[in-house]
């Protein structure tokens, strides 16, 4: 946690909010439980460092659904964002706590309330192919282990071969996964966009690599076969498609952990497991 819990006065004042309470902190941002002037409580999020990076798109696009299926955007600057308060639990945390089921099926619901209509958000939103760029830019070290360098490879021209023949292309969620989906009173809602143009069938790529804090399961081939199944069945795409997603998704995921060289990652044997199940039927 950071060592001063409080967010500069001056943004306070310009979103107009107070009693910040420290939430979160991730690699990226620090996030408090604030009030606006009515008193409802909402989620200030500060970003570290210079900017928003790739996650600006991202209000764009929760901005551009403005319904009941996603976080509000209140306010947004160059640094930080207000958003809807979403007391949860999360998917994640049903996950964590036994219910892999409810969560799953809770998931693509998600999924299919932010695609049930055309959104207007395009010219805000990077491409998914140049997404992809850090996978087909990293070099990998010699002393990277064979195994894990040939899953590498495999997942990188399975991502290139997907981007240049992407289908359904439209706004995505782009991050859409367990920990990114919290209840409010009006249901569960996602948040956390990252926003970007490209192929449906990769919005629930980044799922199968989640939620954090159960390893064991994720990497459950039986789990990952049956989630391939309803998820494509519920969600309309092709089910070996959105397996290939996945692997290029966990790929590119290494590939942004450990750039500019590969040498190894701690999910190296998640990738393998989803490489392999893209080769079955």
């Amino acid at each position: 946690m950071p060592a001063d819990p409080s967010p500069p006065q001056a943004l306070l004042a310009e979103f107009r909010v107070a009693s910040p309470t420290l939430v979160d902190e991730t690699a990226i941002a620090t996030i408090w439980k604030v009030r606006v002037e009515d008193g409802e409580a909402a989620a200030l999020k500060v970003y570290k460092g210079s900017g928003m990076s790739n996650e600006r798109a991202g209000y764009a696009f929760l901005r551009a659904l403005d319904g009941e299926e996603a976080a509000k955007v209140f306010a947004i600057s160059a640094t930080a964002a207000l958003i809807e308060w979403l007391p949860g639990p999360s998917l994640g945390d049903l996950v964590r706590e036994g219910d892999d089921a409810q969560a799953a099926a809770a998931l693509v619901a998600a999924a299919n309330a932010i695609h049930r209509r055309p959104i207007r958000c395009d010219a805000a939103l990077p491409r998914l192919e140049g997404w992809f760029e850090p996978l087909f830019s990293i070099d990998i070290s010699d002393s990277c282990p064979e195994p894990f360098r040939k899953d590498f490879l495999y997942g990188r021209e399975l991502a290139r071969a997907l981007c240049a023949d992407q289908r359904d292309i439209r706004p995505l969620h782009g991050d859409l996964h367990h920990d990114n989906v919290r209840r409010a009173a009006r249901g569960y809602c996602v948040f956390d966009a990252k926003g970007v143009l490209g192929e449906r069938a990769y919005e629930l790529a980044n799922a199968f690599r989640n939620p954090k804090g159960a390893p064991e399961l994720v990497r459950n081939p039986a789990r990952i076969r049956h989630l391939r199944d309803l998820w494509s069945d519920r969600f309309a795409v092709d089910p070996h498609r959105l397996m290939q997603w996945a692997a290029a998704k966990c790929a590119l995921s290494i590939a942004w952990r450990n750039r500019p060289v590969l040498e190894t990652d701690p999910e190296a044997d998640l990738l393998s497991i989803l490489v392999e199940l893209t080769k079955q039927p």
